[in-house]
């Protein structure tokens, strides 16, 4: 009898019409699919750069942010008369523009990034809990969400800042706090959609304990949807520091922040316009630059939509201009 070689044969793409793709490391995917959308690479390495020189930057410049130097008040931006340092212009006590954009850097990241992550954290935690027991702690957590975005956030942080000392820990525990209902609802509404599907059914089978099968199960498809909306929320959390430092409630000296640099200029918006305008230009780009990085990411984490990104620009401009083949 003559034997038969069984040759393995190579699976093919789940989804219909996504071209097939060279099996590669994840992490080499995600470097290939951030490269073919150029904008998205762009808003990438922007926000590379603002967290570097947040980590480094106070190191280097944090002198120049304080060293006073008051025949060189408000110098004008764009000159290299008075040093390389003063190129974005001085104050007016002759501090460097450019050193205190720095330092302020570090602060409104400190503020915006743990806020983020605590709201993120304890909604999701709380809202995946909620969708999969559904019951009594669905309603207890839906109801307290309710009653927290019943206020303006922005309008309840400045009440409480108000009572309390406008310290960056209360800033932070106040931001957070108004941000938590975002992440529960959504990772309420995606729990309780996976927990009626096959294979969360078959883990109870099983015997898998609910806690196992959130962690093991439901977290991972909810994950890159969070972690969309922590990005998006991230744009927020910074306006929102921004705004309470413009008040006054926010950041307060000898601490500096962009917020409270566009504060402080505003007395000089005819004068001295760069006092203003560099620190508010750092904020647009950055929240500018985490949106674009957001859009990219809920397009790379959905399988549906992955296929775009794996398509050059140009191909892909082509294709929705004539509707032919890529």
């Amino acid at each position: 009898m003559t034997q038969i070689d069984l040759v393995p044969v190579k699976p093919t793409t789940a989804i219909v019409g996504e071209p097939e793709i060279e099996p590669t490391s994840a992490r080499s995917l995600w470097f290939r699919l951030l490269i073919n959308d150029r904008v998205a690479a762009a808003a990438a390495v922007i926000l590379g750069l603002v967290i570097l020189t947040a980590v480094f930057g106070p190191m280097l410049m944090g002198g120049l942010a304080t060293h006073i130097d008051l025949d060189n008040s408000n110098q004008p931006p764009f000159t290299l008369a008075h040093g390389w340092a003063n190129i974005l212009g001085t104050d007016p006590l002759g501090r460097s523009m450019l050193g205190r954009l720095v330092v302020a850097c570090r602060t409104t990241l400190s503020v915006a990034i743990p806020a983020v992550v605590i709201s993120a954290v304890v909604g999701s935690v709380i809202g995946m809990a909620a969708g999969y027991y559904r019951g009594w702690r669905e309603t207890l957590a839906m109801r307290v969400a309710d009653v927290i975005m019943s206020f303006p956030s922005l309008l309840l942080a400045v009440v409480v800042l108000y009572v309390f000392s406008p310290s960056a820990a209360n800033i932070v525990l106040v931001l957070a706090i108004t941000r938590i209902p975002v992440y529960l609802r959504t990772a309420r509404a995606e729990s309780a959609e996976l927990s009626s599907r096959v294979f969360v059914d078959a883990a109870r089978t099983f015997g898998a304990s609910g806690s196992s099968i959130i962690t093991r199960h439901v977290l991972p498809i909810v994950l890159p949807t969070l972690l969309t909306v922590a990005t998006l929320d991230f744009c927020y959390v910074m306006l929102a520091e921004s705004s309470l430092s413009f008040l006054g409630i926010g950041i307060q000296p000898p601490d500096v922040s962009w917020g409270l640099m566009v504060a402080q200029g505003r007395t000089y918006l005819h004068t001295a316009w760069w006092l203003s305008f560099f620190p508010g230009l750092a904020i647009v780009i950055t929240t500018v630059s985490a949106t674009i990085l957001a859009a990219w990411a809920r397009i790379a984490t959905d399988p549906a939509q992955r296929w775009r990104l794996t398509v050059p620009q140009k191909r892909l401009s082509r294709f929705a201009k004539t509707g032919k083949a890529l």
